[in-house]
Parts: C-alpha cells; sequence; structure tokens
C-alpha cells in the first residue's frame, strides 16, 4: 500500500488572461473544483508542452478565439484543501482582438462574460484569486 503522501501529487495548470477594452473575461467553473467561481480560460500544461502552445490550446478549446501577443506574468502556488488538489498556477497574458466568446465545453463552464478590473465578481477561482492579490491590475494587465 503506497504512503498517502506519495499519492498526492502537485499538477501545473495554465491561466490565460484576456484584456479586450479594459476588461478581462472570466468563466464561472462547473462541475470540478471551484464551481461556481470566476476563472480564466485555461487548463492542465500537457507533457512536453510549451506554457504558450497550453495557452493557445486551452483558449481555443473553451472559447473559440485565438490569442496572440502572450507574456508570461507569474505563478501562484495553490492548494485547495476541501478538494485536496495542490497546483502551481502560471498566468500568460495574451491578446485576442477579434473574435466572439463561445462556450464550447458547457459541461465545464455555465457562461463567459467580459468583467471591468474595477468590478470583478467576488467568488473568484482561488488561483485567480491569489494571483491579483499579488499584483497591481491596472499597470500589468496591457499587452
Amino acid at each position: 500500500m503506497m504512503d498517502k503522501a506519495i499519492e498526492k501529487s502537485v499538477r501545473v495548470g495554465v491561466a490565460v488572461i484576456l484584456i479586450r477594452e479594459g476588461k478581462i473575461l472570466l468563466g464561472e467553473r462547473i462541475g470540478s473544483h471551484g464551481s461556481h467561481t470566476w476563472a480564466t480560460p485555461g487548463g492542465h500544461l500537457e507533457f512536453g508542452e510549451s506554457v504558450g502552445a497550453c495557452a493557445k490550446r486551452e483558449v481555443l478549446e473553451e472559447t473559440g478565439l485565438e490569442v496572440s501577443d502572450m507574456v508570461e506574468l507569474g505563478f501562484t502556488n495553490d492548494v485547495f484543501e476541501a478538494e485536496e488538489k495542490h497546483y502551481i498556477t502560471l498566468f500568460v497574458l495574451a491578446n485576442s482582438k477579434q473574435g466572439e466568446v463561445q462556450n464550447l465545453e458547457p459541461h465545464k463552464c455555465l457562461s463567459w462574460q467580459w468583467f471591468s478590473l474595477d468590478s470583478l465578481p467576488e467568488n473568484l477561482f482561488l488561483s485567480l484569486k491569489n494571483f491579483l492579490a499579488s499584483q497591481d491590475v491596472k499597470t500589468r494587465f496591457t499587452v
């Protein structure tokens, strides 16, 4: 029998901050940890995949938007106590200058919405909440 500490592992996530006309794109998560919190597009980094490739893939899969001009911003170290999950989340800022947002994974996301940086929802996904607490949002989020 394996030791409980050995069974648990840390996953790597990529979160993509898309800003358009001073607003950030957030989706309401469902069906996974952090259900009914608001998060950026993103997902798990796959073996051998670059952070940029993951960011492009996840945004396209989830929203139908194509991204460019990516800048790596930083990371968070997040432990989801209730779910017993631990993530290192890499944050990327990217442009998506055109196209309408589509909800291509309705089993994972209730809806996508653009929010003013001055009026974000209170129930943010843990990694996003931690990242925003460590940043000067208005000066950092320009591509």
